[in-house]
């Protein structure tokens, strides 16, 4: 143990005493001062989600040890704030959007604070140099370069924005406008707590022993030794589980606790609760488990062979899809140009900032009660229902704030096990990933393998496409089955193909499962698609937007699918606004060695769950005694600024102020069932289910205020939060109308649901379908279009590729809150950089390589190319006011644009993402060239 430390934490002496002489200063921050602010992204120095300042200097509170800070002074997001006056940054942060789903911004916050205090002026170099440390997932880092900008000039001119951090506009036109989003302050301010923020009295630590192997058979688990070890509550297996020994988000087809075999590195065969983490641990490398290791399948490809083993019962088959639009061998004979090329997309791991964590806790009557950052409340406690064997009212979900998501908190991780401990000791459970940990169980972008044909007439117009896709859905469903539908379904990209054939395949491996991932399978199509229409150009002879406009689909226009586009069709205007801009200023000058490259690509992406599903949103809005508009949904916010738009639709249609409006999203016990934040469905789904519910509450509002007060309804408004007779001038208040209702046991509540039109799982349409009812055909109900063009610089030699800068046109239906939108287009170009030049889950032989952020290689600040984000705005008829989703779209066409800007630079074609400098060099090497 240590002897005692002091130090100063926020301006504040503390005294540590009787711990451990290695304890880190975030441990110590976090679990006994409950600075909970700083949070704990990996604790292996790789993330900076935990930088705090100590004695003037940005450090990573994971890596000092409390041994080392006796007299020093630090300072934590917690202590930005000075006499209720939030700091310059903090103000600089909301306003310019830097914040999006803020678990990076603390340890982002204190490292420009320490940047700022040694250097009040700094350039983009020296910003991007400070926050070397600090990993973004969700901005793209530009909105963070602005708001530090901003934050040293109030700070040189000793002016900044009276309002405190908190304020949002009293205003209720507010529809286009970019307000302060209603998280802003909370996730600024270190306030908001994620799931590892979480603490209950008596609550154990859950920690579960994972498999070794990626395939064998389990002869035998012994916990004896595990369950003596102080401090261990309960070790349960696979016979504790009470239910259904399965889940999966469309099959369940993956144990809680693994039984008689094991498919994956990750699979849980034993789960520990004990007092302390430390305990935990010790009983994990207590438990003795016998295995009998099987042939491990690495690829689809020997999935697929007759003697591979079968791993599920079914085969190793999970999906196959199958387009076809005319005739595609006659296309191609009509064809002048056929290109042909092969391709091939990697895992990738999502590298949310904040791991998988849970506090799981006893409720009345049997029940449990799991507060969890999950993309889908119901969706989840359906499968911790049939797991535990209770009935679903028994399981409560409480949504709490996401980390990042991207698809990847869509599937159950810590959930079951979490609420399994508390059925068996009756305590509270905690249960949090490592980081190691984490990308050892969460769900991978799939890896695809890509044969594609293309044809075209000299005049640039395409005749056919054919391809054919193999995606490693990994040793689980997971998502699978939708995304490679998907993957079929965008397979030819944004354009007119009058022959299609498209096959595509989940298949099940060995490897890590593979689900939902932004972009849901069309990234790994686009990548083809868009450097065989970049071939298709060169050999043509033609300017890629040219051919690319020549093709584009228009309203009136079949896509591959066969589904009749009636509106909102805007990938032409993408095209344009970025040809525009591209041709608005000069390329830069190459360095000496390097060569500059420009690439163009364009794709497309469903809005809306499409075929299969009940494509569903509620919502319930109130009127509550001060006079604030509660809405209630389904959908959840996970940094999208989904919250915000849904408080923006309500104050619009309602006229009550934005600043009186709360929202409240995923808890099961008092929001409607809206299925899922995914698809990007939340805007149009949840945005009409608000339109709906607060479409019935003004009708309530207003038969309510004529009955009370004896005026005429036809005469009354609703105005600023209030009833108002206009012949009269009199107005009543609404807070008033609710404390009326609730004295005559009455609620100003509305409940509403909105239901898409129904989609189809037509894929291979017949032409009498075709011309006899043609609404059958429709797959999804919108989609969202975007064009990138990437200026590259490329080192002939080194084979290195730096992205100078990327302008990104996409096409959002009405823009509800810009700001929100070009963040979104912002990380997503970000994101899609990193698929094309950096990321890739590497997997050997079932066994994880790159198992820490920093070999994941996620992006960082000082990667980042010049971003310009333009909005389209082509408006959709079944949007609430025009608007539809699009946050998944801005990754989609980065890569190909990355690559075939490399295409433009060096002449070689990059087809195995990501594009790596040795990726470029053998690329360079195969036409010739000596380095």
């Amino acid at each position: 143990m240590a002897d005692t430390i002091e130090f100063s934490v926020n301006g504040r002496m503390v005294r540590a005493e009787g711990l451990h002489a290695q304890t880190t200063l975030l441990t110590y921050l976090r679990d006994e001062l409950r600075l909970t602010g700083t949070k704990n992204g990996c604790a292996q120095g790789h993330c900076g989600a935990c930088t705090v300042i100590v004695n003037g200097k940005a450090q990573r509170a994971c890596l000092l040890r409390l041994e080392r800070l006796s007299g020093a002074k630090v300072e934590t997001v917690e202590g930005l704030a000075q006499d209720g006056r939030p700091h310059p940054l903090q103000l600089a942060f909301i306003e310019e959007g830097a914040i999006q789903c803020g678990f990076c911004t603390p340890g982002m916050l204190m490292a420009c604070k320490a940047l700022l205090d040694r250097n009040p002026d700094p350039s983009d170099a020296e910003i991007r140099a400070a926050l070397s440390n600090n990993l973004c997932r969700c901005t793209g880092y530009a909105a963070i370069l602005r708001a530090v900008h901003k934050a040293a000039a109030w700070l040189h001119s000793g002016e900044s924005p009276a309002a405190p951090g908190d304020a949002l506009p009293a205003a209720w036109d507010v529809i286009g406008q970019s307000v302060t989003r209603n998280d802003a302050w909370a996730k600024a301010s270190g306030q908001l707590l994620y799931g590892d923020d979480l603490y209950a009295p008596g609550m154990l630590h859950a920690r579960a022993l994972r498999s070794p192997y990626p395939h064998a058979e389990v002869l035998g688990v012994d916990v004896t030794a595990a369950a003596q070890v102080p401090g261990v509550v309960a070790v349960l297996t696979a016979k504790d589980v009470p239910g259904q020994n399965a889940f999966g988000l469309i099959n369940a087809d993956q144990p809680v606790l693994a039984g008689d075999r094991v498919r994956y590195v990750g699979d849980p065969v034993a789960v520990v609760y004990a007092e302390t983490p430390v305990a935990a641990e010790d009983a994990l490398a207590r438990i003795q488990v016998r295995y009998r290791e099987l042939e491990v399948v690495t690829t689809p490809q020997r999935a697929l062979e007759p003697d591979a083993p079968k791993l599920h019962p079914d085969g190793n088959i999970l999906t196959e899809n199958h387009v076809r639009k005319g005739d595609v061998e006659q296309g191609f004979r009509e064809a002048d140009v056929i290109v042909e090329g092969d391709y091939f997309t990697p895992f990738v791991e999502h590298a949310y900032m904040e791991p998988e964590s849970c506090l799981a806790t006893p409720e009345q009557g049997g029940g449990v009660a799991v507060s969890v950052g999950s993309q889908g409340p119901y969706v989840d406690r359906a499968q911790m229902a049939a797991a535990l064997a209770l009935p679903p009212e028994k399981v409560h979900v409480i949504n709490l704030p996401m980390g990042g998501g991207f698809g990847g908190k869509e599937d159950v991780t810590v959930q079951i096990l979490a609420a399994l401990g508390v059925l068996v000791t009756g305590r509270p459970v905690k249960m949090v990933l490592s980081r190691s940990e984490s990308i050892r169980v969460s769900t991978k972008r799939h890896a695809e393998y890509l044969h594609y044909r293309t044809g075209a007439k000299r005049d640039g117009r395409l005749t056919a496409v054919e391809a054919s896709i193999i995606g490693d859905t990994g040793a689980y469903a997971s998502a699978g089955l939708a995304v490679l539908m998907r993957s079929a379904a965008f397979a030819c990209g944004p354009y007119v193909v009058p022959h299609a054939k498209v096959d595509s395949y989940g298949v099940y491996t060995n490897n890590p499962p593979a689900g939902a991932f932004r972009g849901y399978g069309s990234p790994q199509v686009a990548f083809a698609a868009e450097s065989q229409m970049d071939e298709l150009a060169r050999r043509l002879g033609l300017d890629p937007f040219e051919l690319r406009l020549r093709n584009a689909l228009e309203v009136g226009q079949m896509t591959a699918t066969s589904h009749r586009l009636t509106e909102s069709v805007g990938i032409k205007e993408t095209l344009l606004a970025v040809r525009q801009a591209l041709a608005a200023e000069p390329l830069p000058q190459a360095a000496p060695g390097k060569r500059i490259g420009v690439g163009v690509a364009s794709a497309y992406k469903n809005v809306g769950l499409g075929p299969g599903v009940v494509d569903r949103a509620g919502s319930l809005a109130e009127i509550d005694a001060a006079g604030k508009l509660i809405l209630r949904g389904g959908c959840v916010e996970m940094g999208q600024g989904q919250n915000t738009v849904m408080a923006q639709i309500a104050a619009a249609l309602l006229h009550v102020p934005y600043s009186q409006i709360e929202v409240v999203n995923g808890d099961t016990a008092n929001c409607p069932d809206s299925f899922m934040t995914t698809a990007s469905r939340a805007t149009l789904l949840q945005g009409n289910a608000v339109r709906l519910a607060c479409g019935k509450l003004r009708e309530l509002l207003l038969d309510r205020t004529a009955a009370w007060f004896g005026w005429p309804r036809a005469e009354l408004e609703l105005e600023a939060g209030q009833v108002l007779h206009r012949a009269s001038g009199r107005s009543a208040a609404l807070g008033e109308l609710a404390q009326r209702a609730q004295a005559a046991g009455e609620r100003l509540f509305a409940e509403e649901y909105y239901t898409a039109p129904t989609c189809y799982r037509n894929l291979a349409p017949d032409q009498e379908l075709l011309a006899g009812d043609p609404e059958k055909l429709r797959l999804h109900v919108a989609y969202c279009y975007g064009t990138q063009a990437a200026i590259v610089e490329a080192d002939e030699t080194s084979g290195e590729v730096r992205v100078l800068k990327v302008i990104a046109a996409h096409d959002v239906g009405t823009a509800i809150h810009p700001q929100n939108i070009l963040g979104q287009i912002e990380g997503g170009v970000v994101m899609g950089m990193g698929y094309g030049l950096y990321e890739e889950f590497v997997v050997q032989e079932g066994r994880i390589v790159t198992d820490t952020l920093r070999k994941l290689k996620v992006p960082r600040a000082e990667q980042c190319p010049v971003i310009v984000p333009l909005i389209v705005e082509d408006p959709h008829p079944l949007g609430p006011f025009g608007a539809k989703g699009m946050s998944e779209l801005p990754l989609t066409p980065t890569a190909p644009a990355i690559t075939n800007a490399i295409r433009d630079a060096l002449g070689v074609r990059i087809t195995r993402l990501p594009a790596t400098p040795e990726r470029v060099q053998a690329a360079l090497r195969a036409l010739g060239h000596t380095l």
